[in-house]
C-alpha cells in the first residue's frame, strides 16, 4: 500500500538553527508513524537536517533535487531525484506530497507555500512570524495552519491527513 507522504520545506543557506532542529524532530516523528519525507535534497538548511532526523529514525526520505546529479543529494536521503529544473522543482515537491510542514521562511520556501495552497495541500507553518501567518493564512481558505512546534505540526497533519490516509501506521 501507498504511505502517506509528507514535504518539509525551509531555507538552505539561510536557515536558523532553530528552522533546522524543528525540521530534525518533523523527519523523525515523519518517520516513527511510516510516513515518508520528501525535502528539496540539497546538503544544507532545512532539507539535510529533516533528511537526517527522518534517517536517523530510519525512514525513507525522497530528495526532489534542482539540479542534475543525485550525488548532490543530503547524506541520508534514500532516493534522490535529479530533475534538471532549478527551482521550478518546488512544482514537483509540493505536488508529490500529501501535506508540506514548512520550518523557516525564505523566497524559495515562500514559493513552496504558495504552490501548496494553490494544490490545497494541508500546510502547517512551524513557529512563523505574526506577518508571515496573517499573509498565508489569508490566501489559504482555510489549509495552512500554525504550529508552535514539531509535536503540534504533526498532531494537526495527523487531524488532517486521516480522511487521506493510504496506509501508513
Amino acid at each position: 500500500m501507498a504511505r502517506l507522504s509528507i514535504a518539509v520545506v525551509g531555507p538552505g543557506e539561510s536557515a536558523s538553527s532553530q528552522a533546522m532542529d524543528d525540521a530534525r524532530e518533523i523527519g523523525r516523528l515523519a518517520a516513527e508513524r511510516g510516513w515518508t519525507m520528501l525535502t528539496g535534497g540539497r546538503a544544507l538548511g532545512v532539507m539535510a537536517a529533516a533528511i537526517d532526523g527522518a534517517a536517523r529514525a530510519g525512514g525513507i526520505t525522497v530528495g526532489i533535487l534542482p539540479g542534475r546529479d543525485q550525488r548532490d543529494a543530503a547524506p541520508g536521503c534514500t532516493v534522490a531525484i535529479p530533475t534538471g529544473l532549478g527551482e521550478a522543482r518546488n512544482v514537483v515537491l509540493v505536488t508529490a506530497a500529501d501535506a508540506v510542514v514548512v520550518c523557516g521562511m525564505s523566497a524559495g520556501t515562500a514559493s513552496e507555500v504558495a504552490l501548496a495552497i494553490q494544490a490545497s495541500r494541508p500546510t502547517v507553518l512551524v513557529r512563523p512570524t505574526n506577518e508571515v501567518s496573517v499573509f498565508f493564512r489569508d490566501l489559504s481558505n482555510g489549509t495552512v495552519g500554525i504550529a508552535a512546534n514539531a509535536a503540534q505540526a504533526i498532531a494537526w497533519l495527523e487531524g488532517r491527513l486521516r480522511s487521506i490516509d493510504v496506509g501508513s501506521s
